[in-house]
């Protein structure tokens, strides 16, 4: 099969050939039909993820089609999405429900070979791979994987967010304009903050008041911005990107009592935050890592009753040669914005 793989950190990315996975007795072998171009695959390829195992082939949020499946041959011809974390389904977070922060979890494109790639091996399908309904788009499925279920989940089960709540969404990548897109469905006002226009723009013409932000703009200064607006500050706040200084701005532009959900990794082992004002005004400090295969219908149900559209947030669909180039550039200024999808048979 073909695949993009890299070997070293931050090393060259190339369009290879390797040996199609087999799967093991209770997983299943999937042909992609479409993966998604995430961040998370920049931070792997850069060295930030410790659990990226080299050779890596990277990718993690994709949908395909069952071709083998040895414990549950039913599962073959099915279309299908598979969260990106990978669950036991033994441990006790997993016998808890809460598969997403599985302790012996695997992940395509770090500790697995990932679906950036013709074919991909799945552990354990009966609790990792999701069937869809025939309404959902391979478009629209591609990111359900990570971004859109990422931004689900943030949204409805961590943060809990009411209608008519305010949430600013710091950061307007793929989860950022999932997210408002999630936001204008549930009924609560996204406010969008990014320095890209391009980006702003997307969230804006989704629905979001938008706060257009500058290098090296302070965490006060940011949430000045989302005052003049919201003078008793906004109920959520989300860093969607990652960064020390939006976490730090998410949460002085709360009001009292609000919340804070960090959804973006973070570099830095260490992350400054204003603990004085979490502590005076009683911030709650909220962590969102994907979702498990367990909690997806309520999700899939809205895109198949057009309440939500992912396959909206696609701005592009590349080869695997362009997806290399796409991938070493990702975070170079001007970059796409959106979701960036790729075809792996091309």
């Amino acid at each position: 099969m073909r695949a993009l793989q890299y070997t070293s950190v931050a090393g060259p990315v190339h369009v290879v050939d390797l040996p199609v996975p087999a799967p093991e007795q209770d997983g299943a072998l999937i042909s992609v039909t479409r993966t998604g171009l995430c961040r998370s695959d920049w931070h792997g390829w850069q060295g930030h993820d410790s659990d990226t195992v080299l050779p890596c082939v990277p990718g993690h949020e994709f949908t395909g089609t069952v071709v083998e499946a040895p414990a549950d041959p039913g599962l073959v011809g099915s279309r299908v999405v598979v969260p990106f974390v990978m669950a036991c389904g033994r441990c006790p977070e997993c016998v808890r429900g809460s598969a997403q922060i599985c302790r012996a979890q695997r992940q395509p494109g770090f500790t697995d070979p990932g679906s950036f790639a013709e074919f991909v091996a799945v552990p354990a399908a009966a609790v990792n791979v999701v069937p869809l309904p025939d309404e959902v788009t391979d478009d629209a499925a591609a990111a359900l994987g990570c971004r859109v279920a990422t931004a689900w989940r943030a949204l409805t089960a961590v943060a809990q967010v009411e209608p008519g709540e305010s949430v600013l969404i710091l950061g307007a990548g793929g989860v950022g304009l999932a997210a408002v897109q999630i936001a204008q469905a549930l009924g609560v006002k996204p406010i969008a903050a990014d320095i890209s226009a391009h980006a702003l723009s997307i969230a804006e013409s989704l629905g979001a008041q938008t706060v257009s932000l500058t290098p090296h703009e302070s965490e006060e200064e940011i949430a000045g911005q989302v005052r003049t607006a919201y003078p008793e500050g906004v109920d959520v706040s989300v860093d969607a990107l990652g960064s020390p200084a939006l976490a730090a701005a998410g949460v002085l532009a709360l009001r009292r009592g609000g919340r804070h959900v960090q959804v973006g990794l973070l570099d830095a082992p260490r992350t400054p935050l204003p603990l004085g004002r979490i502590i005076a005004h009683e911030i709650a400090l909220l962590g969102s890592h994907g979702m498990a295969a367990s909690d997806y219908p309520a999700l899939l149900d809205a895109v198949a009753a057009g309440r939500l559209d992912p396959a909206a947030l696609v701005t592009a669909t590349l080869d695997l040669a362009q997806a290399a180039t796409a991938l070493v550039t990702m975070t170079d200024p001007g970059a796409p914005r959106g979701i960036r999808l790729i075809d792996p048979t091309r």
